[in-house]
């Protein structure tokens, strides 16, 4: 049904009761655990420097659809309506980080053809299932899923609830990718309504935060798992676990988990 049964407009503020830890402040290097990432995923995350995102070029690319909901920005959605008939045509979101930007189309329009331009926030459309705005976004932008390297490809497809229940407003979230994961991946996040409305703006101005040589690009060299040894013996954990892929998150690991002692790092 094209009719909402609850209001998802507002303005709202993150609640932290999912992976807080991954959030603020962040995982660690290495630690890729309960994600169901492919071997050419890894590799991405091994080759990543936390360096990279000091380049000019990089500061001021905002966060995809699929990542900058997890962020620790405020949330506003508002809608558009046709100023005739008061139909809804499409409902607006944006995220403090990077002044995000969104359209959910909800006047019934296909997606664009898979050759048509991509975007760090893609095309997305909406339709209602019962109480909940389920969102379907394709056209994105390579972007992370983890702010430790692991990636998404321009050939995500993103699907998303939005449900809400008095000031609360959950938000679940299903990422399929043909190219870095292996199985869906399903994250859920809770927003609580604002009591003070406010989103800020986010000028962002790049600058030389280190100085380098030209053309020197932070990267890890290929095929060292120094990052995951290092997290694994500072935490008393399996290599195995911490390395990642879909069976790192099913109660049935613990039957192949490594059971010698954490690895000392190569470095």
């Amino acid at each position: 049904s094209a009719n909402a049964l609850i209001d998802p407009r507002g303005y709202y503020a993150p609640v932290f009761h999912e992976d807080q830890p991954e959030r603020i402040p962040g995982p660690d290097a290495g630690d890729y655990a309960g994600l169901p990432i492919n071997a050419a995923n890894r590799e991405r995350g091994d080759t990543w420097n936390a360096s990279y995102i000091t380049l000019p070029e990089r500061q001021c690319i905002p966060h995809s659809a699929n990542y900058g909901i997890r962020g620790v920005g405020a949330l506003w959605i508002s809608d558009v309506r046709d100023p005739q008939t008061t139909a809804l045509i499409k409902y607006e979101t944006m995220i403090v980080a990077y002044s995000a930007h969104r359209d959910i189309w909800m006047d019934g329009r296909a997606h664009p053809p898979e050759s048509a331009p991509h975007t760090f926030q893609g095309f997305s459309t909406g339709r209602w299932e019962g109480d909940a705005l389920v969102v379907t976004t394709t056209h994105l932008k390579p972007s992370y899923i983890r702010r430790n390297g692991l990636v998404a490809s321009d050939k995500a497809r993103l699907t998303e609830r939005f449900i809400r229940h008095d000031d609360i407003l959950n938000h679940v979230m299903i990422l399929e990718d043909p190219v870095y994961l292996t199985e869906p991946l399903v994250k859920t996040t809770l927003y609580r309504v604002m009591a003070q409305p406010a989103l800020n703006a986010y000028p962002c101005r790049p600058a030389v935060e280190i100085p380098r040589e030209k053309g020197v690009i932070p990267h890890n060299p290929f095929q060292d798992d120094s990052a995951s040894r290092e997290y694994a013996a500072a935490n008393g954990l399996p290599l195995n676990g911490v390395r990642g892929g879909a069976i790192t998150a099913l109660p049935e690991f613990v039957d192949i988990m490594d059971k010698t002692p954490p690895p000392t790092p190569k470095r």
